[in-house]
C-alpha cells in the first residue's frame, strides 16, 4: 500500500487534491482512499488530508501517520510543523516553493521542490491554486500514478477551461520535475 499525506491550509484545495489523486489512481485500476483530517477551521488554518493507494482492498481508516510520500502545498507550514514526521524509508517530499531542495533542509526523505505557485499563476491565473500543479510534480518524481490519469481526473472533475487549465498545470510541473532530475 502506498500512503500519502498532504500539508496544506484550509481553502488551498488539499481535500481535492486527495480526491484528485485517488480518482486517478482508481482510473489505474487501484483501490483508493481519499480522506481529509481537519477540526472547525478557519480558512488558512493548518489541515491535512490522506490517500492510501494499492492492488488489494484497503481496511485502514486512519491518518496517514508513515506516509510513503508528502505533499505541502503551503512552504509556510515548513516552520513549526514537522512535516516529515513518520514518514517510511525512502519517502518523497513534494515541496511548493521557489527555493532549491537543498535549501529547505529538510532530512529524512527525497525532497523535490517545484514552483507550484507560479505555475499556477502562469496557467490557471490563480497563485492560491497549485494543488493540480503539485499533483503533476507528484507523478513525476514517484510514478505512482500517470500524468495522464491525473489531466483526465482534472478534467472529469472540472469541465471545460478549468479542466484544461487544471490538467495543462499538472503537465508544467510534471516536466519541471523531468528536467531538473539529474541537476545539481
Amino acid at each position: 500500500m502506498k500512503e500519502i499525506r498532504i500539508h496544506g491550509r484550509a481553502g488551498q484545495g488539499a481535500i481535492t487534491t486527495a480526491t484528485l489523486l485517488a480518482w486517478a489512481a482508481f482510473e489505474e485500476g487501484q483501490e483508493s482512499l481519499a480522506f481529509p483530517h481537519f477540526g472547525a477551521e478557519r480558512m488558512g488554518a493548518p489541515m491535512n488530508a490522506f490517500v492510501r493507494l494499492d492492488r488489494e482492498p484497503i481496511r485502514e481508516r486512519t491518518q496517514v501517520r508513515q506516509p510513503d510520500y508528502v505533499l505541502v502545498l503551503d512552504s509556510t507550514l515548513l516552520r513549526g510543523y514537522d512535516i516529515l514526521a513518520g514518514v517510511k524509508p525512502g519517502a518523497v517530499a513534494v515541496v511548493n516553493t521557489t527555493l532549491k531542495a537543498q535549501d529547505l533542509g529538510l532530512k529524512g526523505a527525497r525532497v523535490v521542490a517545484v514552483p507550484a505557485s507560479r505555475i499556477a499563476e502562469e496557467v490557471i491565473g490563480r497563485a492560491d491554486r497549485s494543488n493540480t500543479a503539485l499533483l503533476g510534480a507528484l507523478a513525476a518524481a514517484t510514478g505512482v500514478v500517470s500524468l495522464e490519469s491525473l489531466k483526465k481526473a482534472a478534467r472529469s472533475n472540472f469541465p471545460g477551461p478549468v479542466g484544461e487549465k487544471n490538467a495543462l498545470a499538472m503537465e508544467r510541473a510534471y516536466e519541471f520535475v523531468k528536467n531538473q532530475e539529474g541537476k545539481p
